[in-house]
């Protein structure tokens, strides 16, 4: 299974960050989340706080692309193998930069993956 830290996590049942953390779990993944306002769900905590997560898998994205430039170094720190950016989050500036760093960028839906047995 793949450790996934889901960036833009929300208590929101309607955000695609919520129904990806649900379907996450489902499948049997550890996740992280990470999001601008702190809560739980699925009893895990929603961090603010930039930790240094281990052994992170996967990089889940649910932050528009204007947004993501804070985010650069903290990911790429992460050292994870892979970054998915969902529909509305893809970046080609990201992209590169994750690329030259050894990191998979893959423009898809997290949901889909899951829901195709692909992820």
């Amino acid at each position: 299974m793949k450790k996934t830290l889901v960036i833009g996590a929300s208590t929101n049942p309607e955000r695609y960050a919520y129904k990806a953390a649900q379907r996450l779990l489902e499948n049997g993944h550890e996740i992280e989340l990470l999001g601008l306002r702190p809560g739980e769900i699925f009893g895990k905590a929603i961090d603010t706080e930039r930790k240094q997560y281990t052994d992170i898998d996967t990089v889940t994205l649910y932050v528009g692309p204007k947004n993501q430039p804070e985010y650069y170094d903290y990911i790429i720190s992460l050292h994870p193998k892979r970054v998915v950016f969902n529909p509305g989050t893809e970046n080609p500036e990201f992209e590169a930069m994750l690329e030259s760093n050894g990191i998979q960028a893959q423009e898809a839906c997290t949901l889909v993956l899951l829901g195709t047995n692909q992820y």
